[in-house]
């Protein structure tokens, strides 16, 4: 419930600052004496889009602040799950910057709009006259219904599994999709997939086989190069190997005469050593080296083979050939790892229909049992509000479809006359009709379900006399329940309040300002009066309302 409301700056008002009780409380007064200003001052409270026209003063800022008993709500779980501080009095902060910027605050933790209109779903139910036709919306129906029902619990057990329900399905359809798509492929695929894998590729072959296959390509040249290099290394004498020793024993000679010709020796002496071991082994190259035509046929049929296969993949190395046919073995793979997901997940659906049916089937008849009820209630209160002849009939339809609240299809009936066919509603009930309908789903739904605090914006417009009697007697009692505002121009229903507040207009320093104000005894009496007689208040109106307070 709203406890206390603060506003400053906002439209008419200047500052201003209310508490509120529990129960039933009327706002009356004159119109245009700010009774919508109050409505908007509390819209933006909710989540409503702010408007710098909204400013009394386009130089400072506005704020408005309301607070919130929600003890009884069960709503830590919805502050949890928005990152905010939970407080049984939950304060509501909006401010409006001459700018035009706009800031909300819950329990001063910065939110987004998004984040207010979510809570204040929980807190406040504004109704006007032209909101009846929500009446006609098959989820507010359902809602009713399922409040008498006490269907909440199975509806909440239901949506999970319907949402794992449709997950599982969309889920199928790509898996098998994916399958389709994999097994149009699959015999290209292997046929892909066998070439690659005859070719018995290797990291670093190519490299290898271009090497062997330049080496077997020019055997005879580089033979003969080689056996020239070893006739220069090794002639009796002018080789290189003899000249070395030559140089070598002239500078052991004078090795012990310096130490520059020490080193000089040394120096000969490793290059000897180097050089003797590189004659070795052009000898065992020119041993080894032969030539093999169909060596060099079988390497040059083979380097084909990978050039072939990178052109048709388009790439250049072999380990590019190795990734394309680890990638094709996962796709020809992938077709039985596919199949039995899919399996799976088709045995997972099925299971999951049957508990879905089963839920659906048990909320299907708590409806189908509190149809009776609803429509009986209903009646009754109609009855009281003029409409005795007034009729219901609610008619549920099993279907196939796995609906977001179970699988029934609902219509609301409606016959406002003795002897008239029954007709959808939002066809065959008046606004009239509609308004009085609607304070009867309330009164009905206050007695089923945590309902937040209501705000009942001239409900009661087109109503008069013992009707509207009827209609503030069906609103306090709805308040035993629950908070319940009524803002009224009916003396009948400002009678009924707990606590009434009045909406006027004055004028401070040639500005004309909206004030409310809670009235006492005495100023209710003078109040009812006026409304009853208008600004001229007979003793007649004055004892009429000194009956309608009592």
């Amino acid at each position: 419930m709203i406890t206390s409301l603060s506003i400053e700056n906002f439209a008419l008002i200047e500052k201003l600052s209310v508490s509120f009780s529990d129960g039933f409380s009327v706002i009356t007064g004159e119109t245009g004496a700010g009774k919508s200003i109050l409505l908007g001052a509390l819209g933006l409270v909710l989540g409503k889009r702010a408007d710098l026209n909204s400013l009394k003063n386009k130089e400072e800022k506005c704020i408005i602040e309301a607070h919130f008993q929600i003890k009884n709500y069960n709503l830590k779980s919805f502050f949890e799950a928005n990152d905010l501080d939970y407080e049984d009095e939950t304060i509501i902060r909006r401010e409006i910057l001459p700018s035009g910027k706009s800031r909300a605050f819950i329990n001063d933790t910065p939110v987004n709009l998004n984040e207010l209109q979510d809570l204040s779903n929980y807190l406040i139910d504004i109704h006007s006259q032209h909101q009846t036709q929500e009446l006609s919306d098959d989820g507010v129906q359902f809602q009713i219904i399922d409040s008498v029902a006490s269907n909440f619990d199975l509806i909440s057990d239901y949506s999970f599994k319907l949402k794992e329900y449709k997950k599982s399905k969309s889920n199928l359809k790509s898996k098998s999709e994916l399958l389709q798509s994999v097994l149009k492929e699959q015999d290209y695929n292997t046929f892909l997939l066998e070439e690659l894998l005859s070719a018995n590729l290797k990291s670093g072959e190519q490299e290898e086989l271009e090497v062997q296959y330049e080496k077997l390509n020019n055997v005879e040249f580089i033979k003969e190069n080689l056996v020239k290099s070893l006739a220069l290394a090794n002639e009796e004498q002018i080789g290189v190997l003899e000249n070395l020793k030559e140089i070598k024993l002239s500078f052991q000679k004078i090795a012990n005469f310096s130490p520059e010709y020490n080193q000089l020796f040394e120096r000969i002496s490793s290059v000897l050593i180097e050089f003797d071991d590189v004659e070795k082994e052009l000898s065992q190259l020119s041993e080894n080296l032969f030539s093999d035509p169909e060596e060099l046929d079988l390497i040059n049929q083979k380097l084909q083979f990978i050039y072939t296969l990178q052109k048709k993949h388009q790439v250049n190395s072999v380990d590019e050939l190795l990734s394309i046919q680890n990638d094709l073995d996962n796709k020809v793979v992938s077709v039985t790892t596919l199949e039995s997901e899919i399996a799976t997940i088709e045995k997972f659906i099925q299971e999951i229909e049957v508990q879905l049916n089963e839920i659906a089937l048990k909320i299907h008849k708590n409806r189908a049992e509190a149809v009776p009820v609803l429509t009986d209630k209903l009646a009754a209160i109609l009855e009281q509000l003029g409409m005795a002849n007034a009729r219901f009939n609610i008619q549920l339809t099993v279907k196939e479809e796995f609906y977001s609240n179970g699988k029934d299809e609902i219509q609301f009936l409606f016959s406002a006359n003795k002897g008239s066919d029954f007709g959808l509603l939002k066809k065959v009930a008046s606004g009239g009709e509609m308004s009085r309908i609607m304070l009867a789903v309330k009164s009905v739904l206050s007695q089923y379900s945590k309902l937040p605090t209501i705000i009942f914006d001239e409900i009661d417009t087109g109503v008069s006399g013992e009707i509207a009697h009827k209609m503030g007697e069906i609103m306090k009692s709805m308040s035993e329940n629950m908070q319940v505002f009524a803002i009224t121009h009916l003396p009948q229903i400002a009678g009924k309040g707990k606590d009434h507040f009045k909406v006027y207009k004055v004028i401070k320093e040639n500005q004309t300002q909206s004030e409310l104000k809670l009235l006492s005894n005495d100023e209710r009496v003078i109040e009812i009066a006026q409304m009853l007689s208008g600004s001229t208040i007979s003793d007649s109106a004055l004892n009429h309302a000194k009956e309608l307070l009592n």
